[in-house]
């Protein structure tokens, strides 16, 4: 009869055989596995464009038509982290099928304005607006890949690579008072297909959507004819998570066929080819691979949070890479964009420092009092503007009694007498009055964040000459 230690070497062995035989497993199957991990990165924006796109046609209007946002978000919005309380947009999804589309961009002297178009793989292919135009009038044509069609006299072509296509209009917004200001501004912006500029059709697309988000549909037309969806809504993040990866891999394929690769995405396509994975044709992988592309799925979601929540040792600001908006094979970064920041600008148009911890490396919470103290010479470097917005863990604004989300350039600030300006940042109002006019609020004991916006910035923050100061903790 054998020994209690006799079955546990028994046990032992076996089990260590077991972890050499999966070890074994895994090191034949790691280029599956690794393969799976990059695929999902390359094609997380593209689904997650789609998903967006879908979810955007339920909850607030019909594509190939401007939709006007009226107001700030607040702290119950939840449907896009970080959200921005900086500008008004305009946005827009356009399908280049049912195109060309002209955009008119009347002259604006009042306000910054940024007009990027992004296509499927979240490229940002154009970006009219202030920066680039200036104060003048202009009108485009927006047309897909395979449009060849004359460009009319006084137009200017956009060709987008893809037949999807996201406009995110922004328009500077200086605080809620500006609101009848920018509504104006915004209002004059109009789009419609190529040659219907005087159709009934155009004229229900400026008349339903100028004066409030929602519209309702003229019968007459059927192209117009959607009902906001009544049930709950999931944001995009949330529909990409619980996404299986048999669904994900089966939705790539299938929109690859009108939004195709960049050329430069060759060699990655070459090997998806060979296990069977090609735009336009079903997924047949194996259950063995399927179960690599699952695993490899899992292990590049984790690298990237892990990326994403590293935190800085001694307190600098992270600032996104200086390719954002324009990727080319560095697909890591743009799934990790797409995962935390779908839509960010090309750093020309605004940069986005960002911090979770104090100038000792500590996490930034509710429980203590800060400075982020700019020096005269120091402050933001912007042709446009600048903002500081409070974020919680979760990355949506805070709720507090005063409504303040973000403090910038355009606020009333107390300036020091030799120019410098500090913002405090705290869940109780300072004592002191001139304090309380710079005061960001934050929650009692609750971690928070920090999301700076430098929009038109110059050289010398695009350069890294300049750079963010610590945030100070007081106590």
């Amino acid at each position: 009869m054998p020994t209690f230690l006799s079955l546990i070497k028994r046990a032992l062995l076996i089990t260590f055989s077991m972890a050499i035989a999966l070890a074994a497993l895994l090191a034949l199957l790691k280029d599956t596995i690794s393969l799976g991990a990059e695929v999902y990165l390359y094609g997380y924006p593209l689904v997650m464009m789609e998903t967006t796109r879908v979810h955007s046609g339920h909850f607030i209007g019909p594509e190939n038509q401007l939709r006007r946002v009226r107001q700030f978000p607040d702290a119950a919005f939840k449907d896009v982290v970080r959200p921005n309380v900086d500008t008004l947009y305009t946005t827009a999804f356009f399908s280049m099928k049912e195109g060309p589309w002209v955009f008119e961009v009347p002259a604006n002297t009042q306000r910054y304005e940024l007009m990027p178009f992004m296509d499927a793989w979240t490229h940002v292919f154009a970006s009219p607006g202030t920066r680039t135009n200036g104060h003048t009038s202009a009108t485009y044509l927006l047309a897909g890949p395979e449009w060849q069609g004359e460009v009319p006299r006084g137009m200017t072509l956009l060709r987008s690579p893809t037949d999807m296509v996201w406009l995110i209009g922004r328009t500077q917004t200086n605080g809620m008072a500006d609101f009848e200001t920018v509504h104006r501004l915004q209002d004059r912006l109009q789009v419609h297909k190529l040659g219907t500029e005087n159709t009934a059709h155009t004229r229900i697309q400026t008349r339903t959507h100028i004066h409030k988000l929602t519209a309702t549909p003229d019968a007459a037309n059927a192209s117009d004819t959607w009902h906001k969806h009544h049930s709950v809504s999931v944001p995009p993040v949330s529909q990409m998570r619980n996404m299986s990866t048999a669904d994900f891999l089966t939705h790539l394929m299938q929109l690859m066929v009108h939004n195709p690769p960049y050329a430069a995405d060759a060699p990655l396509l070459k090997r998806m080819a060979a296990v069977q994975l090609i735009p336009g044709k079903t997924v047949q992988l194996k259950w063995h691979q399927q179960a690599c592309f699952a695993l490899g799925r899992w292990l590049a979601e984790y690298k990237v949070r892990a990326v994403l929540h590293t935190k800085s040792p001694d307190g600098t600001w992270s600032t996104p890479p200086l390719n954002l908006g324009t990727y080319g094979t560095d697909y890591n970064t743009r799934a990790a964009v797409a995962m935390v920041g779908l839509g960010a600008n090309l750093p020309e148009d605004a940069l986005y420092p960002n911090t979770s911890v104090d100038h000792r490396g500590k996490p930034l919470t509710g429980q203590h009092r800060y400075r982020l103290h700019f020096m005269a010479d120091q402050l933001p470097p912007v042709k446009a503007f600048w903002s500081v917005t409070a974020y919680g863990d979760n990355e949506f604004l805070i709720d507090n009694p005063l409504h303040r989300y973000a403090l910038g350039d355009r606020d009333a600030l107390h300036y020091n007498a030799d120019g410098s300006l500090d913002l405090w940042i705290q869940a109780d109002a300072p004592a002191n009055a001139l304090h309380r006019t710079n005061w960001l609020p934050v929650k009692h004991h609750a971690a928070f964040l920090l999301n700076a916006r430098l929009y038109w910035p110059k050289d010398s923050a695009l350069q890294g000459r300049w750079k963010m100061p610590a945030v100070e903790r007081l106590d």
